[in-house]
């Protein structure tokens, strides 16, 4: 199938490569520009690709705040475009272009647009997107967006081109301990980039679908990495896990984060049922009982906050997963928000047998050979399994949504 081509364009440090990594995952394929025919610019381009999506994405050598740098920057990149521009057969056509600006650094979006403008001169006609990277501050995007529109409008020549203002998180950003921002955006820029490609190169929806659950859960599974990291540390405190209410909080922020990857709407049955979650992994019987069992275990040679951080570290691993093998279920419309007694029941069915087993092995084994060095890293690899099983509570209880 014949690709598309997305350039994407920015100043040095404002994330393209993290957002190219949200974009694409684990499946994406460097390829030598000579293979597409575009030999001679190496040091100019990284031309990345994916089996799973039918346009391969094109990053140029980021913008220096030299004005020499600049320059440079700027020049490469008009070079390669008027060198792409004289065979459009070659599968060298842009199609859509990603301006990259700082969300960060909204102050600059005037002269950063201004620059990207100049350097994609050659590509006037070229449906353009720009993508506010590293957008934390919820209530600043919509004052960034504005911004954005008026650098456009000021550039005339330009300003039809604009074809979406994305503000995006390509990557769990870590805060403290027990609190971070969660990925967002990349389901929408994959959505508004297949929407702008012309009709021979558009995804079907239901392959753009595919791709986007499988970003939808990567990108909550970085969630749940760095949540368990903070759970390992709240565990690790000079605090007596009596039950798991202490880390009602950092569950709450994990399971909500995950269910605005999922689009799941944040209303009053939403909040019922990640209330029900959080119940489950806290002050449930299930909880309390894997709890007691795992401080039981007999002749851990351990201190009990290396115990206490593997406990809290696995709690948080499974809510987690438990929370993105429900939400995906609804994002499906196999399942609803209002399902409160199904995923009740299956959290509570993850949180028992095998799940204590699991723990235990941890413990067990960070008893003879020493604490690990990242608890969170071991734990997840030992819970994640526990919720890849295809068996689903659903299917014996019945699918509301059906």
């Amino acid at each position: 199938m014949e690709l598309g081509n997305v350039l994407v364009i920015g100043n040095s440090g404002v994330g393209k490569s993290t957002l190219i990594n949200a974009v694409l995952g684990e499946s994406a394929e460097k390829k030598a520009p000579a293979s597409i025919g575009m030999s001679g610019t190496t040091k100019e381009l990284e031309i990345y690709e994916s089996a799973e999506i039918p346009f391969r994405i094109i990053d140029t050598v980021g913008f220096e705040p030299s004005f020499r740098k600049r320059t440079a920057a700027i020049n490469a990149v008009r070079k390669w475009s008027k060198d792409s521009a004289k065979n459009e057969a070659s599968g060298k056509k842009i199609n859509v272009i990603w301006f990259c600006v700082d969300g960060t650094a909204g102050k600059l979006f005037p002269e950063s647009i201004k620059s990207l403008s100049r350097a994609t001169k050659m590509w006037e006609s070229v449906p353009v997107i720009v993508v506010i990277t590293k957008s934390y501050s919820v209530p600043e995007r919509k004052e960034n967006i504005q911004l954005v529109n008026s650098a456009f409008a000021a550039q005339k020549r330009y300003s039809k081109n604009l074809k979406g203002v994305i503000p995006v998180v390509a990557s769990t950003f870590t805060l403290n301990d027990t609190a971070f921002a969660a990925p967002e955006g990349i389901s929408e820029l994959i959505d508004a980039t297949n929407e702008v490609m012309p009709e021979g190169l558009k995804a079907a929806q239901k392959d753009v679908s595919t791709f986007k659950l499988a970003r939808k859960r990567a990108l909550a599974q970085s969630v749940v990495a760095a949540s368990t990291v903070g759970g390992a540390t709240v565990g690790a405190m000079p605090v007596p896990i009596a039950d798991a209410v202490i880390l009602s909080s950092l569950e709450l922020a994990e399971i909500s984060a995950i269910a605005r990857i999922y689009d799941i709407k944040d209303d009053e049955d939403s909040k019922r049922f990640v209330n029900s979650i959080v119940e489950v992994g806290t002050v449930s019987v299930a909880a309390k009982a894997a709890i007691g069992a795992l401080k039981a275990i007999p002749g851990v040679n351990l201190a009990a906050s290396a115990v206490n951080a593997i406990i809290a570290a696995a709690f948080v691993v499974a809510i987690g997963e438990g929370s993105i093998y429900a939400f995906e279920k609804i994002y499906l419309g196999e399942k609803s928000v209002e399902d409160i007694d199904w995923i009740k029941k299956f959290m509570e069915t993850k949180l028992s047998g095998d799940f204590v087993g699991k723990v235990s092995e941890v413990i067990d084994a960070a008893s003879k050979n020493g604490v690990p060095a990242n608890i969170a890293e071991l734990v997840t690899e030992v819970i994640t399994p526990l919720f890849n099983s295809k068996n689903d509570l659903g299917k014996s209880s019945g699918n509301s949504n059906q």
